[in-house]
């Protein structure tokens, strides 16, 4: 992949953290629920679940048999969040922590980027980049859009932090080599202190192992 060109740094800590949006930052699946079960008329089951949480809105279009309700699902989708959007518990103080360390940020959602963009003004950070749905081939659970985050940043997946909570975002996260720590609204964020100390050290140029000065 081009990113894989990029050459990685060895100061200590992520070069960038990546982080999901749905269900990640905002409290959003419930409403996400609600909007596909509003738009499929029928309650949605758990046979249901690995088709619709953390996918894209085609992916859940197809899964509903009807690939042209992917322009229903996102005005349902996008009514819902438009009047009931709740951030999750540590977004504000991780995203400021971040911002004050000057670690870049990128925003990786499934979302498309009408959604996206209803979300960003609540969060209130300035993401160096936000990838949405629209911006890679493929969608979570491929690892396209997280390897497209870190090349755009200059880096690679592996000097990359990703905060995840969906078992498809997980799984493209992990597939481009990120390090993957795994958040929700019933879990709230980690801090920046329990995201730099998850992070490998790099290995010094003499020692193999010698934590690198920020």
């Amino acid at each position: 992949m081009p990113s894989e060109l990029a050459v990685p740094s060895r100061r200590a800590g992520p070069d960038a953290v990546l982080l999901d949006m749905d269900g990640t930052l905002v409290d959003t699946e419930g409403l996400w629920w609600q909007a596909v079960a509003a738009v499929a008329g029928r309650p949605l089951t758990d046979a249901d679940t690995p088709y619709v949480l953390g996918r894209t809105i085609e992916d859940v279009a197809r899964h509903l048999g009807e690939p042209g309700l992917t322009g229903r699902l996102t005005e349902a989708f996008g009514e819902r969040v438009a009047r009931d959007l709740t951030v999750v518990a540590g977004a504000a103080e991780l995203l400021a922590g971040l911002a004050a360390a000057a670690i870049p940020t990128a925003l990786v959602s499934a979302s498309p980027r009408s959604i996206v963009e209803l979300v960003l003004p609540r969060l209130g950070h300035a993401f160096d980049l936000v990838i949405a749905d629209e911006d890679t081939p493929r969608g979570k659970p491929w690892p396209d859009p997280y390897v497209e985050a870190a090349r755009r940043l200059g880096t690679v997946p592996s000097r990359c932090v990703a905060v995840e909570d969906s078992p498809a975002g997980i799984a493209a996260a992990s597939a481009a080599g990120c390090l993957v720590l795994v958040a929700g609204p019933e879990h709230g964020l980690p801090s920046l202190d329990h995201l730099r100390a998850c992070f490998p050290c790099p290995p010094g140029p003499d020692d193999g192992g010698t934590r690198d000065e920020p």
